[in-house]
């Protein structure tokens, strides 16, 4: 048999058991996904893959962060963080215009330690006497509710108590572990992140009058070399399998 026989039929029988082709379709597509939104992603993940066609490889962190990654060139397939996020990327040529989704918003909570005594939250008053009677605090110190808390510090009259006994975290999840250790009283951050922590509990949101909600957007990276997988998982994250559990994990899909 001639070489060129040989290599034909080789290439034949590699195609038939499933070697990836050059255009790496079996190869996992790369998503970066804010905390605010992570328990709605591992409750999807599944189904996330099967409309995609394709493995995902996830990469979980706060929206400064990987904001941060990717604006010095990591390459990526989708992202998930907050809107203002995704509109500045769009800005720097790194998500493509044309593929974002506003997909969903998420209010301030407070949590406390699992079976502790619930504060009383009902109004903004209620809020700033729990604060002020509070052993200590948390939250992330890049998380994306931060700005909002100390914006709301300030309105209070209450910044410069509060920063005596504020603990900052690089994460929800670090806040989270302090309050449900018991060496920090309260965390302050998304509903989404309270709700799934182990050893904490809501305590409740933020009152109406002084809340504040993170809203979260998507988008396909400006280089992704895979256009229709992408498209198929925005797509995905507004149809009516993924609204309810946003739902359920304390967001409100859009």
């Amino acid at each position: 048999m001639k070489l060129k026989q040989i290599l034909l039929v080789a290439a034949a029988i590699g195609l038939s058991a499933g070697v990836p082709r050059a255009g790496g379709e079996s190869a996992p597509l790369h998503i970066y996904i804010s905390n605010g939104v992570k328990t709605v992603i591992d409750e999807i993940r599944p189904e996330w893959e099967r409309a995609a066609g394709r493995p995902l490889a996830f990469e979980f962190g706060t929206t400064a962060a990987l904001k941060q990654r990717i604006e010095k060139g990591e390459a990526f397939d989708v992202t998930v963080l907050t809107s203002e996020a995704i509109s500045d990327l769009i800005k720097d040529g790194k998500v493509a215009s044309d593929s974002r989704v506003d997909v969903a918003r998420c209010g301030i909570g407070v949590g406390m330690q699992a079976g502790a005594a619930k504060p009383d939250l009902r109004t903004p008053d209620a809020l700033k006497r729990t604060l002020l009677q509070a052993k200590s605090v948390t939250f992330a110190e890049a998380g994306a509710s931060r700005g909002y808390l100390d914006k709301m510090f300030g309105q209070f009259g209450i910044a410069d108590q509060m920063k005596s006994k504020t603990v900052l975290t690089p994460s929800s999840v670090d806040s989270n572990k302090l309050v449900a250790e018991g060496k920090a009283q309260y965390i302050l951050t998304l509903v989404s992140e309270i709700l799934p922590a182990k050893g904490v509990e809501l305590a409740g949101p933020l009152p109406a009058r002084v809340q504040s909600y993170v809203n979260f957007a998507a988008g396909a990276g400006a280089k992704s070399a895979n256009a229709d997988a992408d498209r198929a998982l925005l797509q995905f994250l507004k149809g009516p399998k993924a609204a309810p559990v946003f739902k359920a994990k304390g967001l409100e899909a859009r």
